[in-house]
């Protein structure tokens, strides 16, 4: 019944994932963990009844639009340093490794990271009409709008940062722009609660003097190709925040982490492979794992969070004050049933503590240029698995059993 190709009941449904499973020669996860989950849990049984056509091809991006063409400063940096063969082989980003603890190299990185970051301050200002300063951390997060690429998570975050400075304005933190950008399905009425929390989050810490120029929040309009090839190049901060074992791969991880990024995240996707990769001592990971998100399924209970940990019980509290809705009292209560009423099902309370010590962590070494741009280095010499050219070339090879035709 569980591999039928017809989901029976008074309305019978063609199942269209085993329907493709059953019809086709292989089929493929697109990162390791991901093509694990469908073979153990998602189609065990037809992974049993055909491990043959299991396998995995981890995403890729290409290397020439999202670093060549959306950061010449950086590609011609790199280029100045190792040559141009890795814009057709990233693998060769790897010599770049030993450059981490070469100073004047470190300080061509730094340059070419700030005139990105100006160019996209200027390019918010001419679409937006918003002052960003670019001599803040870029703390970006990118991607569709969904509660388990928990966005909300992230604004969370912002809303702990700002008590703690309406509490101790003189507490010593770096100054912080926040970036979300994406889009959210017509109907997804809680992703719509999210982004407007969001909006209202940042225009409520813009108006307290006791935080303003030291925390701002922006939600990008209008997201699209043209927009992240304008922010991601720009970003110090890249967060991979979902709920681990709900992501497949990700693919905008693996263009901030090409561009220079640091990634705040679970491990979850791709971005497991990225830490493996350029090590997890230059990653800032952070909360449950898939194995412990499911093992806690069936006991975990988010009111244990808001009873015995303080800072998150007083976000929420601020929250369904209505202080960052006076003008709407009310509009954010569906907010408390996603995370407290409903049982919080992607685990939002679970992580928020490990998401703030993992942030401390990314500011402390935020303090420290030469150490924080040594890991920057790292990550881009680590890059390079994650060109779309290997990702073809596995599918070509294993998959299609395509030759390459040469092109003269």
């Amino acid at each position: 019944a569980r591999t039928s190709l017809v989901e029976e009941g008074q309305t019978k449904h063609i199942r269209m994932a085993n329907l493709a499973i059953v019809g086709s020669h292989s089929t493929n996860g697109v990162a390791a963990i991901h093509s694990g989950l469908l073979r153990t849990t998602t189609v065990r049984d037809l992974a049993e009844a055909f491990p043959e056509r299991f396998n995995n091809k981890t995403n890729g991006v290409t290397p020439r639009r999202w670093l060549r063409l959306a950061n010449p400063a950086l590609a011609d940096t790199i280029s100045t340093a190792i040559g141009d063969s890795w814009i057709a082989d990233l693998s060769h980003l790897q010599k770049l490794r030993p450059l981490g603890d070469d100073a004047a190299f470190r300080a061509d990185v730094q340059k070419a990271q700030r005139l990105a970051k100006a160019r996209f301050a200027d390019w918010v200002k001419r679409h937006t009409d918003i002052v960003v300063d670019p001599d803040t951390i870029f703390d970006c997060q990118i991607k569709r709008i969904h509660e388990y690429k928990r966005q909300l998570l992230n604004a969370l975050r912002i809303v702990i940062l700002y008590q703690r400075l309406r509490e101790n304005p003189d507490l010593d933190i770096p100054r912080r722009t926040f970036f979300f950008a994406g889009k959210a399905a017509p109907a997804y009425y809680l992703a719509k609660v999210i982004i407007k929390f969001i909006n209202n989050l940042g225009q409520t810490i813009d108006s307290d003097p006791a935080v303003r120029g030291r925390l701002k929040v922006v939600f990008l309009p209008e997201y699209n190709v043209t927009l992240a090839e304008r922010c991601i190049p720009a970003a110090d901060v890249s967060n991979q925040i979902s709920t681990a074992g709900y992501e497949a791969s990700g693919t905008s991880n693996m263009k901030f982490m090409m561009n220079g990024a640091l990634t705040l995240g679970t491990r979850d996707g791709a971005t497991i492979e990225m830490a493996e990769e350029a090590g997890e001592e230059n990653f800032f990971l952070f909360g449950l794992t898939a194995a412990e998100v499911a093992e806690s399924r069936p006991w975990y209970s988010p009111y244990w969070h808001y009873q015995n940990e303080q800072e998150t019980r007083k976000a929420l509290d601020l929250i369904f004050s209505d202080h960052f809705s006076r003008d709407e009292p009310g509009i954010f209560e569906p907010l408390r049933g996603a995370l407290l009423t409903y049982g919080d099902q992607f685990m939002h309370l679970a992580d928020l503590t490990s998401y703030m010590r993992a942030d401390g962590e990314l500011c402390e070494l935020y303090r420290k240029p030469d150490e924080w741009t040594r890991k920057v280095i790292l990550n881009i010499a680590s890059s390079g698995k994650f060109s779309s050219d290997r990702t073809i070339h596995e599918y070509a090879k294993e998959i299609w059993r395509a030759e390459p035709c040469p092109v003269v």
